[in-house]
């Protein structure tokens, strides 16, 4: 069976927001965010058309709070593959990379609006916290593989910047199809695309 939406209006103010997000998420994905619209939003989560705008102050409020909500589940997506990985320091740092990798191709509309967007506000205060805590984990990796911390040694900070924009880059170039001709990653099994990142964020490291 096909699960009923609630009726309009129905949600608690508790349970309004988390609906919001969902159903912004879902627009944001098959929509884009050219043709992204709080009412398209609004008919998906069953509520008032000026619900989402009343409840997160426009159409920026939403964006940002389903940004902050793409950062909180990128750190879920690293922890995952860093679960799964062996624990010294370069391996969990390769398998965080990983889970970043897994995150961007798995939400892809999703991972623009956090990284690439100028829609989502950066100031506030939820955002900022949830992004510096996915860099914070970052350069406590490279802090861990370095053995110095990136907030105190310039060096270790290039490491933190090098290895983000190798992983980071290589997510972009995946997600819009750049690298389909000479490795199409979409389509390689998981393993053997996984042996090739490790490589590739090897060459970004400098361990001795």
């Amino acid at each position: 069976m096909t699960a009923r939406k609630p009726p309009v209006n129905s949600y608690h103010h508790g349970s309004l927001a988390p609906a919001l997000i969902a159903a912004a998420e879902q627009e944001l994905s098959q929509a884009g965010i050219e043709s992204f619209s709080l009412r398209a939003v609004a008919k998906r989560a069953g509520v008032s058309h000026g619900a989402p705008a009343h409840h997160f102050d426009g159409k920026n409020g939403l964006l940002t709070a389903l940004a902050a909500e793409g950062y909180r589940r990128l750190i879920d997506a690293q922890n995952e593959r860093q679960k799964k990985a062996q624990p010294d320091p370069l391996s969990q740092l390769i398998a965080s990379g990983s889970g970043y990798l897994d995150f961007a191709m798995q939400n892809q509309e999703l991972f623009r609006l956090m990284l690439a967007s100028s829609l989502p506000d950066r100031d506030n205060e939820h955002f900022s916290a949830v992004s510096m805590a996915a860099f914070d984990k970052l350069a406590v990796e490279i802090r861990n593989v370095l053995g110095t911390d990136p907030y105190t040694d310039r060096v270790a900070m290039t490491q933190v910047m090098a290895s983000w924009s190798m992983v980071h880059g290589l997510a972009e170039l995946i997600i819009s199809g750049r690298t389909k001709m000479p490795m199409d990653f979409t389509q390689m099994p998981a393993a053997q695309r996984d042996a090739i990142f490790e490589d590739i964020l090897l060459r970004a490291l400098k361990t001795n």
